[in-house]
């Protein structure tokens, strides 16, 4: 393969991996508030979160093989499985392998959720909320592309939305409220 081909599609799974992260992470907070409208069941939310996580997992294996690959960075399968071991980067592409193993804890959890039960997968699920700015730092300190407007136009939207979602949600009654007895009535 060409090496022209295999930088692009570095950066390419990169980015999209990154969009589709932030995708993931927002809706994992909204299916928490069990938001729904009578046009967007809550199903629809889970099952979207769901699959845009799978989708999210193949263009981060994309990415990862062709950065192991190519051989302008020379990384090795070591580099991308032992976090800052990489002469490339060392202190960026770490954190990239960090996240990895985030995610991977969640993606394990979910997968044998039944054997794990609700609570131990609810704890390893809040990892999400460290995996993604864990990720997004990689990103920004190991790409070529932050110092373009596209991509820090991306950056700012993704970090928008998952800021928007957390801030909805810490502003959003609880989704259980309703079912409590207000303190004055008792």
């Amino acid at each position: 393969m060409n090496d022209t081909v295999l930088w692009y599609a570095i950066r390419g799974a990169g980015i999209v991996s990154l969009v589709l992260l932030t995708g993931v992470v927002v809706l994992g907070v909204v299916s928490v508030m069990r938001w729904q409208t009578a046009s967007w069941p809550r199903f629809l939310t889970t099952g979207f979160h769901r699959n845009l996580a799978l989708a999210t997992l193949i263009f981060l294996a994309t990415h990862v093989v062709t950065a192991v690959v190519d051989p302008f960075t020379a990384l090795g399968w070591e580099a991308a499985i032992v976090p800052f071991s990489s002469a490339y980067h060392r202190f960026w592409l770490g954190l990239g392998v960090v996240a990895i193993y985030l995610l991977l804890a969640v993606v394990v959890t979910s997968v044998l959720r039944p054997l794990f039960g609700h609570r131990a997968w609810r704890t390893v699920h809040w990892l999400a909320y460290l995996m993604w700015p864990v990720a997004l730092t990689h990103s920004i300190g190991t790409g070529t592309d932050p110092r373009f407007a596209w991509m820090l136009a991306i950056v700012a939207v993704c970090v928008g939305s998952v800021l928007g979602a957390v801030i909805w949600r810490i502003r959003r009654a609880a989704p259980m409220a309703w079912r409590q007895i207000p303190a004055a009535s008792r």
